[in-house]
C-alpha cells in the first residue's frame, strides 16, 4: 500500500506545485511587464535548485562518452519545458487557472495515451484499450465542463 500511497502523493504535490508555479509566474508577468523576463527568472531560480540538489547528492559530472550517446533529441525536454512555462504565463490570465490547467492535463493525457500505444521514446508499449478510452473521454468532459 506504502509503495503506491507515497509516490501517489507526490505526484498529487507535484500537481499543486504546478499551480502554484503558474500563480506566481502570472503575478510576476504583471510585476515585470514581461512573460519573457517572468519566465527567464522562473528558469534561473530552477536551474539555481538544480544545482544546489546535483551538490547536495554529490552528484558527479555525465561522463563525455554518455553524455555524447544522448540521441539529438533527448536534449529538448528544456525546450518544452519553457514553451510550457511562457504559454502558461500568458494563457493562466486569459483563461484562468482551473481551465488551464484542466487543458494542460487532457493534453497530457491524450498525448500519454498515444506515447504508451505506440511506445514512443523507449516506453513500454500499452495499448490502448476501452478503459483508457473512457477515462480520455471522462477528462475531455471534465474539461468542458470547467471551460464553462
Amino acid at each position: 500500500m506504502l509503495r503506491v500511497l507515497l509516490p501517489s502523493l507526490l505526484a498529487l504535490g507535484a500537481g499543486i506545485s504546478i499551480v502554484i508555479q503558474q500563480g506566481l509566474n502570472t503575478r510576476l508577468r504583471t510585476d515585470l511587464g514581461s512573460a519573457a523576463w517572468a519566465g527567464f527568472a522562473s528558469y534561473a531560480v530552477g536551474l539555481a535548485c538544480m544545482v544546489l540538489l546535483i551538490l547536495a547528492l554529490r552528484d558527479p559530472l555525465p561522463a563525455a562518452g554518455a553524455a555524447a550517446r544522448v540521441p539529438w533529441w533527448g536534449w529538448s525536454g528544456g525546450l518544452f519545458g519553457a514553451l510550457f512555462i511562457g504559454l502558461a504565463i500568458v494563457l493562466v490570465p486569459q483563461l484562468g487557472a482551473a481551465t488551464f490547467i484542466a487543458l494542460l492535463v487532457a493534453g497530457q493525457m491524450l498525448a500519454s495515451v498515444a506515447f504508451d500505444h505506440f511506445g514512443w521514446m523507449g516506453l513500454a508499449q500499452r495499448p490502448i484499450d476501452g478503459p483508457r478510452l473512457i477515462g480520455v473521454a471522462l477528462l475531455v468532459a471534465g474539461v468542458i465542463l470547467i471551460r464553462r
